[in-house]
C-alpha cells in the first residue's frame, strides 16, 4: 500500500488577504509559506484551495464559507489582523462562525510576545464552522511558521507549543478526516483513546 492510500485525504483552504499583493503591487509570500510548512507537517494527501483577495470584510467571509462548503476541513487565513481600519480578517471570521475556539488567539500571540510586545495587537482568532476549523495567522513566512511549529530550545525540546499540535483532534471532533504529521515538523496531540493503530499494523491477515 502507498502511503498516500494509508491516510485520509484532505482538503484545505488558505487564504492571503492583502490589498496590495491581490492587486499585483508586489507578489504574495503567505500563500506559498502556508502551502509550504503544511506539505512539511502533513503525511495526509493534501489538495489545496488557495485564494489571494483584499482586505475587504463581505469578500472574506464569502471565501471562508465558500471554502468550508467545498469540504475543506481547515482553512488558514494569513493577512489582516491589526488593529487598522483594512484589518478586517479576524471580524470577517467571527462573522460567519458558528463556534469560537478563543485558545488558538490566546496561543498565538503567546509566541509572538517571545519576539515583539507589539504581539498583544494581534487579534487573531479561531473558529468553527460546520465541519471546518478556521484560523488567522500572521502575515509573515517566519511568523507563519513560528505560530504553527512552536518555539524550541537549543537543544531541540519545545519551549513554546505552536498550535498546529492541537489542529488535528480540533478537527476530530467537528467530525473531519484523520490528520496525521510528522512529528520531527509538529507532534500532534491526542488523548491514547483518539489515536488510531499505527498505518499497517492490526486489523488484517
Amino acid at each position: 500500500m502507498s502511503d498516500a492510500a494509508r491516510f485520509d485525504p484532505v482538503r484545505i483552504g488558505i487564504v492571503s488577504v492583502s490589498d496590495r499583493a491581490s492587486a499585483g503591487v508586489y507578489q504574495d509570500q503567505g500563500l506559498p509559506a502556508l502551502q509550504a510548512w503544511l506539505r512539511r507537517a502533513l503525511r495526509n494527501p493534501v489538495t489545496f484551495e488557495s485564494r489571494l483577495i483584499p482586505d475587504e470584510q463581505a469578500t472574506i467571509s464569502a471565501t471562508l464559507v465558500e471554502l468550508v462548503d467545498a469540504g475543506c476541513a481547515l482553512v488558514l487565513t494569513t493577512g489582516g489582523t491589526g488593529p487598522a481600519p483594512r484589518d478586517v480578517t479576524p471580524d470577517a471570521t467571527l462573522a460567519i462562525a458558528h463556534r469560537e475556539m478563543p485558545g488558538f488567539g490566546e496561543q498565538m500571540r503567546q509566541i509572538g510576545l517571545r519576539f515583539v510586545p507589539t504581539a498583544i495587537l494581534s487579534r487573531q482568532v479561531g473558529v468553527v464552522r460546520d465541519k471546518s476549523l478556521i484560523l488567522n495567522l500572521p502575515g509573515q513566512p517566519k511568523a507563519i511558521a513560528e505560530t504553527l511549529e512552536g518555539l524550541r530550545n537549543a537543544d531541540g525540546s519545545v519551549a513554546v507549543p505552536g498550535i498546529f499540535a492541537a489542529v488535528p483532534y480540533c478537527i476530530d471532533l467537528v467530525g473531519g478526516p484523520y490528520l496525521e504529521t510528522d512529528d520531527a515538523v509538529c507532534k500532534a496531540f491526542r488523548p491514547r483513546s483518539a489515536l488510531r493503530p499505527p498505518a499497517g499494523t492490526g486489523g488484517g491477515s
